[in-house]
């Protein structure tokens, strides 16, 4: 397979790398309005459907037509219908692309696709980066949520009792303790993504997350608040188990069913109990391996 160019709407030829880039831009926030909706039917939660689905039809019907029918094809042969660069790589399929390619991409001139996997290309601004610790070879295979995360990413008693302050708290944790370079892009990219819809649900529970964080794999942080957070939850309820997760592209298929399999998980009233009042990191890590411990494999 080539690669595939998108031409610009007739009489859009001499259109300037800004406008195309307003383009890019619009598609990637449509397709997180996508992932926002996947999120609400995972956490079981169909609060905000509608709402949603206002939003998404509103912004296809601002897409030229031919841009917007390209779109619609490859999103429902795959979750993310437009991925970013990383070093010279298709975050989605892992291909290697042509260095005329990733210039190309980067020039913003016309929309291109990756000869392998069809999906639309951008190349990302600044973005922060896992760089989570590797496991070692004499180390046992991990299981469960051990793939995903580390005692050392466990708060049992989160400082703040706001959100803004809480995610602040999160990602400062991750970067403090290496899995992410860059703490302070990481809460930007968090805030950006809790403005298109909130991600606190029922339950107490939230799932704030950062897609597109390449170089390394899915890596969750708990945070725990006895006092309660204001996250936005429905009917302004107050969360006090919040799970942040950075997500590579690649991974973004897998987030999702694990975060339906966090949400059936603590739906239940004793399996949150389980993760209050631990007075330490490792407590709180026990407990969580043991509650998810059934479903999360």
């Amino acid at each position: 397979m080539t690669d595939q160019s998108i031409s610009k709407p007739q009489g859009a030829a001499r259109s300037t790398k800004g406008l195309m880039q307003k383009t890019i831009n619009h598609l990637i926030q449509l397709q997180d309005l996508l992932i926002a909706r996947a999120q609400q039917e995972a956490s079981m939660e169909d609060v905000r459907l509608e709402q949603l689905d206002a939003a998404i039809q509103a912004m296809y019907e601002q897409l030229p037509p031919p841009i917007a029918a390209q779109f619609k094809r490859i999103e429902k042969k795959a979750v993310l219908g437009i991925v970013p660069v990383a070093n010279g790589v298709c975050s989605a399929c892992g291909m290697s692309l042509p260095v005329s390619l990733v210039h190309s991409v980067h020039a913003a001139d016309r929309l291109h696709t990756c000869p392998n996997c069809a999906r639309m290309l951008f190349y990302p601004e600044s973005s922060p980066r896992n760089i989570g610790k590797r496991q070692r070879r004499s180390e046992p295979p991990k299981v469960g949520i051990e793939r995903f995360s580390a005692p050392e990413l466990m708060i049992p008693d989160l400082a703040s009792t706001e959100r803004d302050d809480v995610l602040a708290e999160l990602c400062s944790k991750m970067e403090a303790e290496g899995f992410v370079d860059n703490g302070r892009l990481l809460l930007e990219e968090a805030l950006k993504r809790e403005a298109i819809a909130g991600t606190a649900i029922g339950h107490s529970l939230a799932f704030p997350h950062v897609r597109g964080v390449e170089g390394g794999g899915l890596t969750l942080a708990l945070g725990v608040s006895a006092k309660g957070v204001k996250f936005g939850g429905p009917g302004r309820a107050l969360t006090r188990i919040v799970f942040f997760m950075v997500i590579p592209t690649a991974a973004s298929a897998f987030y999702l069913k694990l975060l339906s399999g966090l949400a059936q998980v603590f739906q239940k009233e004793e399996a949150r109990e389980k993760l209050m009042g631990h007075d330490s990191p490792e407590k709180l890590w026990k407990a969580l391996i043991k509650v998810t411990k059934p479903l999360i494999r």
